[in-house]
């Protein structure tokens, strides 16, 4: 690496990351051949999979869904939040980072299935290096980006951070 690459181009490069339709950055590494039946839906999925998943340069992960768990785990950069509406109004944030002496952060956490949330660096100048592990495994097809005009309606009391995690089309005028 050169000593003028920016760390994030450097991490693009080197795990050949691709963009997200969410925002920011990914590239699958694993997907397990061994099957599941999903009990709720009885949907067959692969058992695990597992990503990359960079945010840099002010990119944020916009609102969005899976129907599997999904585990974040924190590997290089700036802390990461990743925050959780949960049923009943609740605004949960999960702060994944180098863990230090009387802070909160963590170096894994879990997001549940159907959960609507968003992420993005504590800092927005800097970078989050990161690892999902979702199981059953990820599909695209069950993959959804929040319409925030229904966010805003269930949890209007976190309006202004819907509205700054929105993507980037569907984000209210002011």
């Amino acid at each position: 690496m050169s000593k003028h690459t920016p760390v994030p181009d450097d991490l693009i490069a080197r795990l050949q990351l691709q963009p997200h339709p969410e925002g920011g950055y990914f590239r699958e590494t694993y997907r397990d051949a061994q099957e599941v039946v999903r009990r709720n839906d009885s949907a067959v999925r692969s058992a695990s999979t597992a990503i990359y998943y960079l945010l840099c340069n002010g990119a944020y992960s916009t609102w969005h869904r899976i129907r599997s768990d999904e585990l974040w785990h924190f590997y290089q950069g700036t802390p990461l939040h990743v925050y959780v509406l949960r049923p009943g109004g609740e605004l949960t944030v999960l702060r994944l980072g180098a863990m230090a002496p009387g802070d909160d952060t963590v170096f894994q956490a879990m997001v549940p299935a159907g959960s609507w949330f968003a992420a993005r660096c504590a800092d927005p100048a800097g970078y989050s290096l990161v690892g999902c592990t979702v199981a059953p495994g990820f599909e695209f097809s069950e993959f959804e980006i929040a319409d925030v005009g229904e966010l805003l309606a269930g949890w209007p009391q976190h309006g202004e951070l819907i509205k700054q995690l929105a993507p980037a089309a569907s984000a209210p005028a002011e």
